[in-house]
């Protein structure tokens, strides 16, 4: 059974011989790939190259776009610093100011290197892989990516001070977002990834008003063009993660700072899994074999056998290379359950 069936068969609840593994690495991916991380966000075939050994050395199910969140930033204005060998800092914010909104527009997608390396991306793993493995692209949500074009702290006062205007930018950003879904689709994306981070640290009345029926936007359409749907709110999602399986996105992704993950399970629909939650540092990273065993087993259980193996967010890249082995093992042990 190859990667992609394994995990659309497992999505839509048919017979499968182990549930999928879809660890989330970036900068383990570079470090392990032997590339500087500024290559690996800027250079579609470094990227990809990179990601499709890790995923065959390692024995995972999915390849994906993801390196960092400003993509879709520097199109949108955000000035982007591109360190050698660490994340990406964000300089200038185009809402810094309300002179700001009244300029803002959505990108055309192919007037912007970064959002066609994205393209390109997709289009790589598609000519590599074909149909074996699970390709996932990327947008950053509403409020993420809001957040990403003005100072977080800031940003987050806006549901109170400037409502109006946060409105009309995140309506701005939902209607790219979803011409950006369309054109990964059209590359060969078997699934769009959803990351919308600053959710997790707002209220479910927020979330409920402002995030939910743009995520549902995005999500329903992603669905009209044939692709699933994968949502990332990393943090404690607790008190919101009903809506997040209520917006019907295919896998609900859930961190590890949230300790009741079987208290939801059955609030998914029969087509829809949840991925993670072991914790990437102190059980991934830091752990022993015999930890990384028993966390990925016993988040496997309090699912009810409808998760997707995964950390609840980045694997680091400090993990050491003894570890990650005995999480890949750790996975395709399941196996013993089917």
């Amino acid at each position: 059974m190859n990667s992609l069936q394994r995990t659309l068969d497992f999505i839509n609840n048919r017979k499968v011989d182990r549930p999928p593994f879809h660890p989330i690495v970036m900068r383990f991916t570079a470090q392990y790939a032997g590339v500087n991380y500024r290559d690996f966000c800027l250079d579609s075939q470094t990227k990809c190259m990179a990601n499709i050994k890790c995923a065959r050395d390692f024995g995972y199910d999915w390849v994906n776009v993801m390196s960092d969140p400003y993509a879709e930033a520097e199109a949108f204005g955000v000035k982007v610093e591109y360190p050698l060998n660490s994340l990406p800092l964000a300089k200038q914010f185009p809402l810094s100011d309300h002179s700001g909104f009244k300029n803002l527009k959505a990108p055309v997608i192919r007037e912007h290197e970064r959002l066609m390396a994205r393209i390109r991306e997709i289009e790589i793993y598609k000519k590599e892989l074909g149909d074996r493995y699970f390709i996932t692209g990327w947008v950053e949500g509403p409020l993420a990516e809001y957040c990403d074009l003005k100072d977080i702290s800031e940003a987050l006062l806006d549901f109170y001070e400037n409502p109006d205007e946060m409105v009309k930018a995140m309506d701005i950003i939902t209607s790219f977002s979803m011409e950006f879904i369309a054109a990964q689709v059209k590359a060969g994306a078997h699934c769009i990834g959803i990351g919308d981070a600053a959710c997790s640290l707002i209220s479910p009345e927020l979330y409920q008003g402002y995030i939910f029926p743009r995520e549902k936007m995005l999500i329903d359409h992603a669905h009209s063009l044939g692709a699933l749907i994968k949502l990332h709110i990393c943090g404690n999602t607790t008190a919101i993660l009903p809506d997040m399986i209520r917006t019907g996105a295919d896998i609900i992704d859930i961190d590890h700072l949230v300790t009741s993950m079987e208290d939801f399970i059955d609030l998914l629909s029969d087509k829809q899994v949840f991925s993670g939650n072991s914790d990437p540092v102190s059980v991934i990273k830091d752990g022993t074999p015999e930890t990384i065993r028993e966390s990925v087993e016993s988040c496997f259980l309090k699912t009810k056998h409808r998760g997707i193996v995964s950390a609840g967010c980045e694997v680091p890249a400090e993990t050491p290379i003894k570890n990650f082995r005995a999480y890949m093992n750790a996975a395709h042990g399941l196996a013993r359950y089917f």
